[in-house]
Order: C-alpha cells, then sequence, then structure tokens
C-alpha cells in the first residue's frame, strides 16, 4: 500500500513539475511578452536625476525625531 501511494505520489509530482515548468517557459518565451521583459531588462540602465521618491513626503513625516 505504501509503495504504491508513494509511486502515485512521486508520479503526480513529476508530472504537476512538469506542466508548472512548461508553462512558465510558454510564458516566457511567448512573443507578445517580449516588449515587457525588455524594458524590464532595461529598467536598471536607465538614469534619472531625480529619484523617483523625490515628492514624496515632502512633510518629511516619514523622518524620525
Amino acid at each position: 500500500m505504501y509503495h504504491t501511494l508513494s509511486s502515485f505520489a512521486q508520479t503526480g509530482g513529476l508530472v504537476m513539475f512538469v506542466l508548472l515548468f512548461s508553462g512558465v517557459l510558454v510564458y516566457a518565451l511567448w512573443p507578445r511578452n517580449q516588449a515587457k521583459f525588455d524594458a524590464a531588462a532595461r529598467a536598471p540602465l536607465n538614469e534619472t536625476d531625480t529619484p523617483e521618491t523625490a515628492d514624496h513626503n515632502k512633510d518629511d513625516s516619514h523622518v524620525r525625531a
């Protein structure tokens, strides 16, 4: 009984992970997602003079006294 359940769980887990891996691979290589991934790859290289949070918290409420 244990051997049967163990074999079923191992096979089921393998099938589940193969399907999950295949889904992630298809999502990553889908042509429509290429622009989104290219923009994310270039994000660290985009230089700006001001930090993106420069206008937030102008009242200094985030600073501890």
